[in-house]
């Protein structure tokens, strides 16, 4: 693992970019209404598109980096983000009428392009070691850096937001070419053999084999990942609106304060990726453990409304822990419990279902964003179900 640490840290690069690319806009999505002169709904579509077509488009690239390589089609989806980003930060700058337009279609080449880059790492990973403990430190770092992003995209896009309004997407093009860069010059991924490339119709049968031979934990995990990430994007979308409506809190303060519960879920994530180690069964009771903090928390947060914006972030603090020990925990039994050459494609559905969950977390949030002691009972039975889902269906010693 000594000798792949400028890999890692190339690689490392990419969940950070994904990241930024979607959540800088999140907090200045009200100033972007103002200047493009359009409607609540019309500005949502800025992330819902580049969600939706990542979710249609992530087994695609996964199968993909199953046939032709990780490393290529890494390379390729980054120079699609970074053409899409040029596309939307192009058209905000030099278009009067149509910039929404142009923005919008940008964004939908972003999401292309993000569906072969991010969702492609893991497999990657775990093809480069062949310790256990090494792949699943190694998740930990890349998860890690996801969260990272999280936590610094909210300060980062306000201050940028400040200077021009368009700038969260004209910059980037700029952190896509970084990593191009990166991966391209830092990154030896593991040569893949002709007669490791599986034709579509073999890989489909192979595919359908393995998910009905392993069918009942794959489900799992993949409801789970879903789940996490719709409580933990449906929770922030809670706390950004709060903190305007309730708190009169703005700005970069704001970034600073949408920081925090996100601080704990980074933090949590790199924890957890030292400490699971090659356990799986370690895997697991970290993953049942962090969802029980997490209902717990949530039903802590549902029994009564706080005027203590203190007690919120402190609850929602260590909310963002049990998250954190559960993500690079799942990552880790996903990697590692199939084949390598369906380790992309495997991965990869995974990936869709967690885009769902960050697609679906705003929305229902939104929704009953007024029924705040109902949103918070609606996570915590979420994420109860999911570490009862854990503790039934993940079971790893049988593996």
């Amino acid at each position: 693992m000594e000798k792949k640490k400028r890999d890692l840290a190339a690689l490392a690069t990419i969940p950070l970019i994904m990241t930024l690319a979607n959540s800088m806009l999140i907090p200045v999505l009200p100033l972007m209404q103002k200047k493009l002169g359009i409607s609540a709904v019309q500005t949502s579509l800025i992330i819902t598109v580049y969600a939706a077509i990542s979710i249609l488009c992530i087994p695609i690239a996964g199968y993909l980096s199953d046939r032709y390589g990780r490393k290529k089609i890494i390379l390729i989806g980054l120079s699609i983000t970074a053409i899409g980003g040029a596309v939307s930060g192009l058209g905000a700058w030099l278009l009067e009428g149509g910039a929404y337009w142009t923005i919008l279609g940008g964004r939908f080449i972003q999401g292309i392009g993000a569906a072969g880059a991010f969702p492609i790492v893991l497999p990657l990973v775990g093809d480069m070691f062949k310790s256990e403990d090494e792949v699943s430190s190694s998740l930990g770092m890349i998860e890690t850096s996801n969260t990272f992003g999280k936590v610094i995209s909210p300060v980062l896009g306000s201050a940028l937001a400040m200077a021009i309004w368009f700038l969260p997407l004209a910059v980037i093009p700029v952190f896509s070419l970084i990593s191009i860069l990166a991966v391209a010059v830092f990154v030896k991924a593991p040569k893949q053999k002709e007669s490791e490339q599986v034709q579509l119709s073999a890989f489909l049968q192979k595919l359908k084999d393995t998910l009905k031979q392993k069918g009942s934990w794959l489900y799992a995990i993949f409801i789970i990942g879903c789940l996490a990430m719709f409580i933990m994007f449906g929770f922030l979308y809670f706390l950004s609106n709060s903190l305007e409506d309730v708190y009169r809190i703005k700005d970069i303060k704001k970034g600073l304060v949408l920081a925090i519960p996100l601080f704990a879920i980074c933090s949590s994530s790199f924890a957890a990726g030292k400490l699971i180690g090659q356990n799986k069964t370690r895997m697991k009771w970290f993953t049942i453990i962090g969802l029980l903090a997490l209902a717990v928390i949530m039903i802590v947060c549902g029994l009564g409304k706080s005027n203590s914006l203190v007690l919120l972030i402190i609850l929602l603090f260590v909310g963002g822990v049990g998250i954190g020990a559960a993500l690079p925990s799942l990552d880790a039994l996903i990697t590692e419990g199939v084949q390598k050459e369906e380790r992309g494609t495997i991965t990869s559905l995974y990936s869709s279902a967690r885009f769902i969950g960050v697609a679906a977390g705003p929305l229902v949030a939104s929704s009953l964003i007024k029924q705040e002691q109902w949103l918070f009972y609606l996570f915590a039975a979420l994420a109860f179900g999911s570490c009862l889902l854990s503790l039934f269906a993940i079971r790893p010693q049988k593996e």
